[in-house]
C-alpha cells in the first residue's frame, strides 16, 4: 500500500509540473502562481515520505500489508533531502564568513561590506539578518542618485527577507530536480522577486533612476550568486530585462499575497500525514 501511495504521489507531482511556464498578468499576480507550481510536488512528496516512514515498514493500512521497500525508499529519500540542507546550509555559513571578513564602510548612511572588484555589484548576503556587501567598481561607476536607487533596491530584499526565504526555496527545488521546469520555475522566482523589490523600491525612489541604474551595472559581467544572495543584477538575463525595465516605467502594482485558493491548494500537499491514523 505505501509503494502504491508513494508512486501515485510521483505521478502527481509530475503531471502537476508538466506544461510551458508562460508569463500571464501582472509580476504579482505570476509570482503567486510560480510560487505554487515551484513549491507544492517537492512539498507533497517530501510528506508523502515522511508519512511512510512514521507508519513504518510493518502493520497494515486499510486492511493491505505494507513492507520494507516502501520504507527504505521513504528513508533514503529523506536521508537525501536532509544531505541537500546540510550542504546548502555549510556553504551558506562559508559564504557569510567569507562575507564577514570584508573591510566595513559607511555608504550613504548605511554599513556596508566592501568587495574589492571593479565589477558594479551590490548585493543582501547571508539568512535572516543578511549583509549588506557593494563594490569598488559600484562606487565608482555610479553617482550618488543611481547609488541610493540601488541601495533602495537590496533594502527592498531586506524588508522581503529574500536571502532567508530563498534559501529554503531553493533547498526545495534541489530536493527533486528531476520533475518538470524545476530551473525554469526558479529563473522565473528570481526575476519576479527582483520586480517585487524594483516596485518596492520605486516607492522611495525615482523609478527612471532605478532603470538607467540596471541599464549601467547589467553592461558589466555578472557575478556568481546563489539562493543565499539578493543581487541587484544577477537574475537579469537579456530577455528578462526588458521585463523589469518595462515593470519601472509602467504603472507600480501593489504586491498582493497568495490567494485563499492557493493556500488551500498549497496545503493539500500536508494531506499524506493525515494517513498516518489508519495505519496500524
Amino acid at each position: 500500500m505505501h509503494l502504491f501511495m508513494m508512486l501515485a504521489v510521483a505521478i502527481l507531482a509530475w503531471f502537476f509540473r508538466l506544461g510551458r511556464i508562460e508569463p500571464m498578468g501582472n509580476w504579482s499576480d505570476r509570482y503567486s502562481r510560480v510560487l505554487l507550481l515551484f513549491l507544492f510536488p517537492p512539498l507533497l512528496l517530501l510528506t508523502t515520505a515522511v508519512s511512510v516512514v512514521c507508519m513504518g515498514p510493518e502493520g497494515e493500512m486499510v486492511d493491505i500489508g505494507t513492507g520494507w521497500l516502501s520504507y527504505l525508499l521513504a528513508s533514503g529519500f529523506l536521508g537525501w533531502v536532509v544531505l541537500k540542507w546540510l550542504k546548502a546550509a555549510i556553504k551558506g555559513w562559508l559564504t557569510v564568513r567569507k562575507v564577514r571578513s570584508y573591510p566595513q564602510l559607511k555608504v550613504e548612511g548605511k554599513i556596508c561590506r566592501l568587495l574589492d572588484t571593479p565589477i558594479p555589484y551590490c548585493a543582501q548576503i547571508g539568512f535572516w539578518q543578511p549583509e549588506l556587501v557593494v563594490s569598488q567598481g559600484l562606487l565608482e561607476k555610479l553617482d550618488r542618485a543611481h547609488l541610493e536607487a540601488v541601495l533602495a533596491h537590496e533594502k527592498a530584499h531586506c524588508y522581503y527577507r529574500d536571502t532567508f526565504g530563498f534559501f529554503w526555496l531553493g533547498w526545495m527545488g534541489s530536493i527533486a530536480p528531476w520533475l518538470p521546469n524545476t530551473e525554469s520555475l526558479w529563473q522565473e522566482l528570481l526575476v519576479l522577486r527582483e520586480l517585487r523589490a524594483d516596485s518596492w523600491a520605486a516607492q522611495l525612489v525615482d523609478p527612471l533612476l532605478l532603470a538607467e541604474s540596471l541599464l549601467q551595472v547589467v553592461s558589466y559581467p555578472a557575478m556568481e550568486s546563489d539562493s543565499l544572495c539578493a543581487t541587484f543584477s544577477s537574475a537579469v538575463r537579456k530577455n528578462r530585462l526588458q521585463q523589469r525595465i518595462d515593470a519601472l516605467l509602467g504603472e507600480p502594482v501593489s504586491p498582493r499575497q497568495l490567494s485563499w485558493w492557493s493556500w488551500v491548494l498549497l496545503l493539500t500537499a500536508f494531506l499524506p500525514l493525515i494517513a498516518i491514523p489508519f495505519h496500524s
